[in-house]
């Protein structure tokens, strides 16, 4: 029977529940621009966050297997830099790179924190739009990070395509005027995540799609406000 690896078990556990809370993400400029989006406006009445919202390590997944201190030190030699975020004023081409940043990870070469802390760094500065917890909850949480960890797990991720979904390319038809508001833009990427850890080096890969929310006002380059919870065609 093949090994699942515990991202896997993570993303299959935090659908559903987590799913639905109760925040504004993108403010006047979702309840207008995307306003043909029904799906994703769900996204700005979600529950409030509890908890329990972010699941510990599931005690069921199988155990990847483990390497010896001296494989540990040869898998973190090959050390991946934190994602920094590009300097674009291009809403596809920095949706493309934000999605290969949530997609990729490397236990062995920074911890949890360090990784969540740099993601942040992709956000946009303005209150009334950001949707930090969606970003966060990419993330693994801090017990199953150290189980990844243990195995030298890592990810790496290319964005082979990214386009605005066609609702929102209708809604902006319907009012060109209502992306002024905001300049924050739907986009929908879809690539490739490949998985690895001690002992199996090529590990496995699965095709991975998201739309995300970018700002990217005329005077400033793009950033983050969230992810959607389901992806716009």
């Amino acid at each position: 029977m093949q090994k699942r690896s515990f991202s896997s078990v993570w993303r299959s556990g935090t659908s559903g529940g987590a799913l639905v809370r109760c925040r504004v993400l993108l403010g006047t400029v979702v309840l207008v621009a995307l306003v043909a989006l029904a799906g994703l406006l769900s996204y700005a009445t979600r529950e409030s966050r509890t908890p329990s919202s972010r699941p510990a390590a599931a005690s069921s997944s199988p155990a990847l297997p483990t390497s010896s201190p001296s494989a540990s030190a040869a898998a973190g030699s090959r050390a991946a830099a934190l994602p920094v975020p590009p300097d674009t004023r291009d809403p596809i081409a920095f949706g493309k790179a934000a999605a290969v940043a949530l997609w990729s990870y490397d236990t062995r070469s920074y911890s949890q924190p360090e990784l969540a802390a740099a993601l942040h760094r992709w956000l946009t500065a303005e209150g009334q739009y950001v949707d930090a917890d969606s970003v966060e909850r990419q993330v693994p949480s801090p017990l199953l990070w150290g189980r990844m960890a243990d195995s030298g797990q890592f990810a790496t991720a290319t964005a082979a395509e990214a386009h605005f979904p066609g609702a929102f390319t209708r809604a902006l038809q319907s009012d060109p005027g209502a992306i002024t508001r905001a300049y924050v833009y739907a986009v929908t990427v879809s690539g490739k995540q490949s998985i690895s850890w001690n002992g199996a080096p090529e590990g496995g890969a699965e095709d991975r799609s998201t739309t995300l929310a970018v700002q990217c006002r005329p005077d400033r380059p793009c950033a983050l406000v969230g992810v959607m919870p389901s992806v716009a065609p």
